[in-house]
């Protein structure tokens, strides 16, 4: 007699209580091999209405769970392996805590419970095309693949602190968020001398109704596979490595709370949110770190307030070129090697403070930009400017950057006090800040023009008649426009009439310009950063 999990081998091999379709399963185990119980019609072999099947085609958990948990030996010269297609599980798949040396491959099954291998440790796993339940595999080790393309999982799977050393395959997938059914599933595991509070769910992963796929500290040494997907309720991947990247183009991912996706601390070799990519809910990497390519290339992305809050991340090259963009966009305090975007990927808003890039490419005119660094809803700050006018100066582009520079300024001026406002428009009128020197040398030019000609028509009055003095109206309105008398015309002509005020504006203009071209002088040299 020999007793596994409460199953006995009787003399010569049979089992009692099997099933016609769960002796094909016992008896193909040992040698790996598959028992196919579809029908071969396409609409009758959807596991989708699996839960009609007969008993010719249902198999109880508890004989598959014995199976992987060692009530075989594996046949000489074969792998064991369990390998079904079309049928209907029974019960609940608990393989908790097991090591298990045999594969598991399920195609077109229907599992009307749920899927338990947590704390287990496994060669591989594979639903393909399933109808399941949940799936509950936190902590779990899979060496190898970990499939579930084409599933559908009505209450959500939970994987966190997994470690996948294989791919992880999602693709065509069908996953729906648990809702209240989480919550009152893992109830009893409260201590009834002091009930959970709503935060201690949260934190304890005991509240994830919200959450179609739990999985924050997943591992996963190969890709992850997301490709096509349709799920109703939110990504999480807090603290996730995805060493080969994920990839989720073409998917559809409809938030039942806030997030569409949250990967805060997320670490990946890349990250596809392209090529037809859709979220409704917010899309969360803070603090995230991509070493490759990170891509909104194609994407549909919408929430309300805020649709993308990438702050604080690292990312290699950040390609942000939307289909369709609803709702705020959050750089903040990023570090990003090459940013490819557009105007149109910032509609409702920019946070930029602290955002750093060594390279910006797109289709973008200055304007543009500085139009880009005016969407910040904070207002502004300086550092955005300085960090663009760097930029422009590193390409070659040293007028762009003084133009950025600029506009840096005129911006400052309207978080000052009215003289401060007042003294730079002035300095803005006379000399654009310092970054246009060129305006000084124009209001030069037109002063003397206005004066040559006044003077040469008007001609000053002689303080001293008995000084031998030839008057020059060019050279008596430079000395008028210098600070201090160079040619000591201004003491030897007197303006008469009308003409004295124009006299003492060019007195005044020269001192406005010299004051502004010094203090323009002053801001231009002064060190970056410094406002």
């Amino acid at each position: 007699m020999f007793g596994i999990s409460g199953w006995t081998r009787r003399p010569g091999g049979r089992l009692p209580r099997l099933s016609p379709a769960e002796r094909q399963v016992w008896d193909a185990y040992p040698a790996g091999t598959w028992v196919d119980l579809r029908t071969g019609d396409k609409d009758a072999d959807d596991p989708a209405e699996g839960a009609g099947w007969g008993p010719e085609r249902t198999v109880r958990a508890e004989v598959i769970a014995a199976l992987l948990l060692g009530a075989r030996e594996p046949e000489p010269g074969r792998t064991a392996g369990l390998r079904l297609a079309g049928a209907r599980v029974t019960g609940v798949l608990d393989l908790s805590d097991a090591t298990l040396t045999g594969k598991l491959h399920l195609l077109n099954c229907h599992l009307s419970e749920t899927v338990s291998l947590t704390d287990a440790t496994t060669s591989g796993v594979r639903f393909r095309g399933c109808e399941m339940e949940r799936v509950r595999a936190a902590r779990c080790t899979v060496n190898g693949l970990l499939e579930l393309d084409g599933s559908t999982v009505h209450s959500g799977i939970r994987l966190d602190n997994a470690h996948v050393t294989g791919q992880f395959r999602l693709s065509r997938s069908r996953l729906h968020a648990p809702g209240e059914r989480s919550r009152a599933s893992e109830s009893r595991l409260e201590d009834v001398r002091r009930p959970f509070t709503e935060t201690e769910m949260r934190e304890r992963g005991l509240d994830q109704s919200q959450w179609a796929v739990w999985a924050g500290g997943l591992t996963v040494e190969g890709g992850a596979f997301m490709r096509d997907m349709r799920v109703t309720g939110g990504l999480r991947f807090i603290g996730a490595k995805f060493h080969g990247g994920v990839y989720l183009q073409r998917s559809v991912i409809t938030a039942t709370g806030p997030h569409a996706v949250r990967a805060d601390f997320m670490e990946s070799g890349a990250a596809e949110f392209s090529a037809g990519f859709t979220a409704t809910g917010v899309i969360r990497m803070r603090g995230a770190r991509v070493n490759g390519v990170l891509s909104f290339d194609g994407a549909t992305l919408e929430a309300p307030g805020r649709a993308l809050h990438l702050s604080h991340a690292q990312v290699e090259e950040l390609i942000l070129n939307p289909a369709s963009i609803k709702g705020e966009v959050n750089l903040g305090y990023s570090r990003i090697g090459v940013l490819l975007d557009n105007p149109a990927a910032y509609p409702d808003g920019v946070q930029l403070t602290g955002l750093t890039y060594e390279s910006l490419r797109g289709h973008w005119t200055v304007a543009e930009r500085l139009d880009w660094l005016d969407r910040d809803p904070d207002g502004y700050k300086p550092q955005p400017y300085e960090q663009l006018a760097s930029w422009f100066r590193r390409i070659g582009h040293e007028p762009d950057a003084r133009r950025v520079l600029l506009a840096k300024q005129r911006r400052r001026r309207g978080t000052l006090k009215p003289t401060g406002r007042v003294w730079g428009r002035l300095l803005d009128f006379v000399v654009g800040y310092g970054y246009r020197p060129w305006l000084a040398g124009l209001w030069v030019a037109v002063l003397l023009t206005l004066g040559t000609v006044v003077f040469g028509a008007v001609r000053p009055a002689q303080i001293d008649p008995d000084e031998v003095r030839s008057f020059q109206p060019f050279v008596y309105t430079l000395d008028l426009l210098v600070p201090v008398s160079v040619f000591e015309q201004r003491g030897a002509w007197e303006p008469v009439g009308w003409t004295q005020w124009l006299a003492w504006t060019l007195v005044a203009s020269g001192w406005i310009l010299a004051t502004a071209l010094i203090a323009g002088a002053a801001r231009v040299l002064r060190p970056s950063g410094n406002s």
